[in-house]
């Protein structure tokens, strides 16, 4: 490999380079942030020759240290996504994402980097703690962004690696991964919710060949962990896109709400508003949108963050905060898949 794929084999004249000032930086620290489970991400500090006007720090994301992330994300092209996601879209899409310096892969589609511009002062959102549906409006106004971009674009379909199709892997892994996730969150989560995990398993099928109304290019796992908030709340960046495909923007709007709302009776009052606040957005960009058809994909797309926080929580790295943060996210969109009927609509 030309590239390196860890803070340590990062060498200053290479980075400098990247960042745009050949021979210009001294030296780098590194330190470990964010909680992501996929993959690695480390902010580092610069230290520039005196008088260089340049970042004082930048992002770089690696392949996970742990097997199992790295094995997941191989099968599921995890990491070729997010690189494909800056190397090919992000610039195009006008969707608010930090700006990419570098991006590779190997042909083992394990071995990668991404240099990033940090966005500090913004911060990721706090799952556990949740968001209301006032400080999610940017959010929403950026996933129509993204959704608009390739809104019903028959060239999504020649993205090999954006429309790789997975589904014979979730069909064999889903049910086992369930059984697991039932086990473990057995004195967690209520049996409703625990339930509605057999429910999806039997119709898995008709889940995962449902057609929506519309395909567009979709973010996959749109919570507001993987979206960093400016200081006031005004603004945000969409970020973490190893899990982008071509699927219902609905579907990503109705896992924003489900898994980010922390209580049932706001976020039930939250869905429809949401909702028809997305539409005029699509609308303003310049998409003709069926409500009624899409709503009805929205209520079937409640069931998908119950569905990546079975296939997510069984797959990758077991954390304290994860396994709290994996069953909030199975807990919320379950009440949210409930109360829509979500599971009736299959």
């Amino acid at each position: 490999m030309s590239f390196p794929t860890s803070p340590e084999a990062i060498e200053a004249p290479w980075l400098g380079a990247v960042l745009g000032q050949p021979g210009k930086l001294k030296g780098f620290t590194s330190t470990k942030v964010g909680t992501g489970q996929m993959c690695d991400s480390y902010r580092l500090t610069l230290d520039w020759a005196e008088g260089v006007d340049a970042p004082a720090t930048a992002i770089a994301k690696c392949p996970s240290h742990d097997e199992a992330s790295r094995n997941i994300a191989k099968l599921t092209g995890t990491y070729v996504k997010e690189v494909s996601w800056y190397r090919h879209l992000a610039d195009a899409s006008g969707v608010p994402a930090p700006r990419c310096h570098y991006c590779d892969i190997a042909d083992d589609e394990i071995d990668f980097i991404l240099i990033l511009s940090d966005l500090a002062p913004a911060q990721p959102g706090d799952q556990l703690a949740g968001l209301g549906l006032a400080r999610l409006i940017p959010c929403i106004e950026a996933a129509a962004k993204l959704h608009a971009h390739l809104w019903n674009d028959a060239g999504l379909a020649n993205m090999s690696w954006l429309s790789r199709d997975n589904g014979d892997l979730i069909r064999a892994l889903f049910p086992q991964l369930y059984l697991g996730f039932r086990e473990r969150y057995s004195a967690r989560l209520a049996p409703e919710v625990l339930d509605l995990g057999a429910g999806l398993v039997a119709k898995l099928d008709a889940f995962l060949t449902r057609e929506p109304a519309a395909r567009t290019m979709v973010h996959g796992d749109l919570r507001i962990d993987n979206i960093l908030f400016a200081p006031d709340g005004d603004a945000c960046w969409l970020v973490d896109w190893q899990t982008l495909g071509r699927g219902s923007g609905a579907a990503d709007l109705a896992y924003l709400v489900g898994t980010s709302i922390a209580d049932p009776s706001e976020r039930a009052a939250a869905d429809r508003p949401a909702f028809d606040h997305w539409i005029a957005a699509l609308t303003a960009a310049g998409v003709a949108p069926d409500t009624e058809a899409l709503w009805t994909d929205y209520r079937v797309g409640a069931l998908s963050g119950y569905f990546m926080a079975v296939f997510a929580s069984m797959s990758v790295e077991r954390t304290t905060r994860g396994d709290e943060m994996f069953a909030v996210m199975a807990e919320r969109p379950a009440r949210q898949a409930l109360m829509l009927g979500s599971l009736e609509l299959l």
